[in-house]
């Protein structure tokens, strides 16, 4: 079960950052493709180049069409959804940046104190705004409001807040009760990319970092 909620918080966190960069990559042609056609019509008519003319024409008369005006209200949206669960991500893997120093000068009885106290005061700060968010959603889900341009309901929008916090939350539990179990806390290496050994691995001449381990100056 926590394997299948592991792999749709990484397919949910994907498909917002793919949809957002679209999102952007289109409206920004959109934006200066209107642009270059009315510069390019411009640059026709006054050089007396009527094919020049009637193409920037007509190619501003089609990107017209396309109304893009909602395109940054969406990716604002995405990426506060992102945002939330992209914490709770985070939280599970250790990639939240932390100054540890203090702690790691304490002796292990004190350090395991103070970790389990951080996680638990994380747990339930994370609680309580997932439940102050929750009672807003289910307020405003009583109302007609709606976004400006794409004229969604707002409680949609909002529910990001106790759906990202909630799951933190139980991130935080997660990481808690591994720790007593276990004794180790989730660590990722920010110098290390994802999938880069094996494209290192597939291109010829080239070795991983476990393959240069085994090789002898």
């Amino acid at each position: 079960m926590l394997r299948i909620l592991d792999r749709l918080e990484e397919i949910i966190i994907a498909t917002l950052i793919a949809l957002a960069t679209i999102v952007i990559f289109v409206a920004v042609v959109h934006r200066y493709g209107i642009t270059m056609a009315i510069d390019l019509a411009k640059w026709g008519k006054a050089n007396g180049q009527q094919w020049l003319f009637d193409g920037g024409r007509s190619v501003f008369n089609f990107l017209r069409g396309f109304n893009l005006t909602w395109a940054q209200e969406l990716c604002i949206y995405l990426f506060v959804w992102m945002a939330k669960f992209g914490a709770a991500y985070g939280a599970r893997t250790g990639i939240h940046v932390g100054v540890d120093v203090a702690v790691k000068s304490l002796n292990l009885a004190s350090q395991r104190v103070v970790i389990l106290f951080a996680l638990a005061a994380g747990a339930l700060f994370t609680f309580i705004v997932g439940s102050l968010g929750a009672r807003f959603v289910w307020h405003i889900g009583h109302t007609d409001q709606v976004s400006p341009d794409l004229e969604m309901p707002m409680w949609l929008v909002y529910l990001a807040v106790p759906l990202g916090s909630y799951l933190m939350c139980f991130r935080f539990l997660q990481v808690a009760s591994n720790y007593l179990r276990t004794g180790e806390l989730p660590q990722h290496d920010h110098s290390h990319v994802d999938g880069l050994d094996e494209v290192q691995d597939a291109l010829p001449g080239t070795l991983s970092e476990e393959r240069l381990k085994g090789v002898s100056p």
